[in-house]
């Protein structure tokens, strides 16, 4: 994860649901998820929370 690897902190974790890629949410300070998306054109991510239902969908901005 890129911000494991700059010895950053994430405020939460999400994952790409289209490659599992794991990275930053918008709320922390170099938001790897949102860049992911801009990079790969994969618009579903999930919170990596225990338990969370949370789903995102960058292309219509909405949880889904």
């Amino acid at each position: 994860m890129a911000c494991e690897r700059r010895g950053d902190k994430w405020k939460r974790l999400r994952i790409c649901l289209t490659c599992g890629c794991v990275a930053c949410s918008d709320d922390s300070p170099h938001r790897h998820a949102r860049a992911h998306y801009q990079e790969t054109d994969h618009p579903l991510i999930g919170a990596m929370e225990p338990g969370s239902t949370w789903r995102w969908c960058y292309v219509h901005e909405r949880l889904v």
